[in-house]
């Protein structure tokens, strides 16, 4: 029984080493005070000007846009067929790029102190050891749900985050799925 306890927890332990921590999602949203109408009705999900829809990247994007529309009670329309009540632009960005170090790697200190006893003087230096900011991916999500026949904006949000190059969620399928 001991054992098998033993065995449990280093699954668990085994299991979270495969987690990648994400950094904090930013998010904004904005919508018409009148929400009634988001949330059902069908769409269609396509590129906002300027993104290709045929790239792999944007349909990983469209994909988990999609999903959640589903989630939240839309059904979506397949290519082709009627026009659907609602379109629902998306548009991503992805960046690549890598942190300037601010200051020199070396720095110097100097403090005194004088009391009843005596006085003395002091100097620290301090060396940077660590190396170069590590390369980092920022990814950008702008999504706009529009009515179809008068082209008013019924609910935009955007969301980014930013993960170091060697994350796991730099690739694009995991990215999508957080944003």
């Amino acid at each position: 029984m001991r054992s098998m306890k033993h065995a449990l927890a280093l699954a668990v332990l085994a299991v979270t080493g495969c987690v990648a921590p994400v950094g904090p999602v930013e998010v904004t949203r904005f919508h018409l005070p009148d929400t009634a109408r988001l949330g059902q009705g069908t769409v269609a999900v396509e590129p906002a000007q300027g993104m290709d829809a045929q790239r792999l990247e944007f349909r990983s994007y469209a994909a988990a846009v999609s999903r959640e529309l589903q989630r939240v009670g839309y059904s979506e329309l397949v290519a082709g067929g009627r026009s659907s009540e609602s379109v629902v632009l998306v548009s991503v960005e992805r960046e690549s790029f890598r942190r300037d170090r601010n200051g020199s790697p070396v720095s110097v200190g100097v403090g005194g102190a004088t009391g009843s006893y005596g006085s003395g003087v002091g100097v620290g230096v301090g060396l940077t050891l660590s190396g170069p900011p590590p390369e980092t991916v920022e990814t950008r999500l702008a999504v706009t749900i529009r009515n179809r026949a008068n082209g008013q904006s019924l609910w935009e949000g955007r969301a980014s985050f930013s993960v170091r190059a060697s994350s796991p969620l730099a690739q694009t399928q995991l990215g999508a799925a957080k944003l």
